[in-house]
């Protein structure tokens, strides 16, 4: 009998392909560095690498603004506050589900899409994610370059009134955003954790700033929240879960490739400690930022002023003006690389991993982030929160729960690493590598959302999209794969494959618990 080669192993719940693994997969056309499963040994971020990574993507001008489109709709600063809380916490299950396979098994978005959607089809739903993350580079690169062209302007006189002045700042930090990224994860890593506390001590910056010119002025701190809300006669509910929808659809994106970052962290505690610490308590404390600040603008010129550059540009000290600018193009350039350079670049990559690395598939991105016209995306509120983020949430809803139902109720997360990269020879092939039934689960579960975005009388079913497309994507899904037996790994194929290693001198590998 012939001796069963092991293909994975696993230490501690954590789990990587074996050398011997490797050197079987490393020719096939789906497989390359960039994309491969993280060795446990690279497997460096904690908890803390975790959350700064996350207050660096949602320290962002778009989120300070979140709050201003919610209010112009007709609902107030503290429920716009509530309603962007609770749709962080609703995208923070999703985010956690997605997470632990990143974590587990150590592989990226576009690979781990490969087990519902096929080694071929995985495309499909890796280009859905990564045309929606050019658009964000684009617009984040837009953001950034607004902000630098601040700064000149502040210096210069002649260079407020040169008409290209904007254009050079938007290609000028576009660079530096497609460079930093072109370096990789870890360059990435360092960057987001001195990114966060710096940022920090700017959004702290701003609330001083703001507190002590209310008071200064003669008025009080509750003068900064007399601020009325922008159509009152709207429907309350309907706003209210239009709104939520939107911001479910903010950090949808992420929900989906969050193994790209998951992949790289010590522990299953690690990543889900970062991630809870991270994301909703900073969209909360930096939206507040923005309603704070923005009240002051009110009292201090006689209009609501949501856009932090044009605050910026308001300030009489020309060196506070120049430092907040940069602080704005920090925290552009923090976000922008991790929140959609890195994701969009892995499932480019994805296409053809032979022969796009992740360095060439970041050039591209850099080149769709121009080509999709940001700054007709950002030209209004009204286009930006209910048209770019309302839209695209429809169709990222159901596979988030494609994704789920895949994993957690038809795998059971069980899952051979090595078909994953292995083609035709491997069990992730289904038909001519698509599995067709993924593509009618999310064509199926979008249907209705998409109608109510286009009538009238049915619009609830897109008001509430993002929940409805998740809900039936994994309804749909799971109906359709229940026969589907060719697939799955088995516990006794599991053990066939699987070398267990009880102790480890990795030192990077803690005693935790991560099954």
């Amino acid at each position: 009998m012939s001796k069963v080669v092991k293909t994975q192993r696993e230490i501690r719940g954590l789990f990587e392909l074996t050398d011997a693994a490797v050197s079987k997969v490393k020719d096939s056309p789906y497989y390359n560095v960039d994309l491969a499963a993280t060795k446990i040994k690279e497997r460096t971020w904690g908890a803390y690498n975790i959350a700064a990574l996350w207050i660096g993507m949602c320290v962002c001008i778009p989120t300070y603004m979140m709050a201003s489109g919610i209010m112009a709709a007709g609902l107030t600063w503290w429920q716009a506050l509530l309603n962007i809380t609770l749709g962080n916490l609703i995208v923070l299950i999703p985010m956690q589900l997605n997470s632990h396979a990143g974590t587990k098994y150590g592989i990226p978005y576009p690979v781990f899409a490969r087990l519902s959607f096929g080694v071929r089809g995985s495309n499909i739903a890796a280009m859905a994610r990564g045309i929606v993350g050019a658009g964000w580079f684009g617009i984040q690169c837009w953001i950034g370059g607004e902000a630098i062209n601040t700064v000149f302007s502040t210096l210069s006189p002649a260079w407020a009134h040169w008409s290209l002045g904007i254009w050079i700042s938007f290609f000028a930090f576009w660079a530096v955003n497609v460079a930093i990224a072109y370096k990789g994860l870890e360059a990435i890593k360092f960057m987001e954790s001195w990114g966060a506390p710096i940022l920090g001590i700017i959004s702290l910056a701003l609330m001083y700033w703001a507190f002590t010119s209310v008071v200064g002025s003669g008025k009080s701190v509750g003068d900064i929240f007399n601020m009325p809300v922008g159509n009152k006669a709207t429907n309350f509910w309907k706003t209210f879960m239009v709104s939520l929808t939107a911001n479910i659809a903010f950090w949808s994106t992420l929900s989906l490739n969050i193994p790209d970052f998951s992949r790289y962290a010590k522990s299953q505690k690690d990543q889900a400690k970062g991630q809870i610490l991270g994301l909703p308590l900073t969209m909360l404390a930096f939206s507040f930022v923005g309603v704070f600040v923005t009240g002051a603008t009110k009292v201090l010129y006689g209009e609501f002023i949501w856009d932090p550059v044009q605050v910026i540009q308001k300030i009489d000290s020309p060196m506070a003006a120049i430092i907040g600018a940069i602080g704005i193009t920090i925290a552009t350039l923090t976000t922008n690389i991790a929140a959609n350079a890195v994701a969009t670049s892995n499932d480019i990559s994805n296409l053809s991993p032979k022969k796009i690395s992740f360095k060439k598939a970041t050039l591209i991105t850099g080149v769709l982030g121009v080509a999709i016209m940001p700054w007709k995306l950002m030209s209004t509120a009204s286009a930006y929160i209910f048209g770019w983020l309302g839209t695209y949430g429809l169709l990222l809803g159901p596979l988030a729960g494609i994704f789920i139902a895949d994993y957690y109720i038809h795998r059971k997360k069980v899952i051979d690493v090595y078909s994953l990269f292995a083609g035709s020879e491997g069990r992730y092939w289904y038909k001519n590598g698509v599995n067709k039934n993924a593509i009618y689960a999310w064509i199926l579960a979008a249907i209705p959302p998409i109608i109510g975005k286009f009538v009238p009388s049915l619009g609830f079913l897109a008001d509430s999209g993002w929940i409805i497309g998740f809900l039936l994507g994994m309804l749909i899904y799971t109906l359709l794969m229940k026969n589907d037996k060719v697939t799955l790994l088995s516990e006794e194929e599991s053990v066939r494959i699987t070398e267990v290693v009880e102790n480890s001198s990795d030192q990077n590998i803690e005693k935790t618990n991560v099954c």
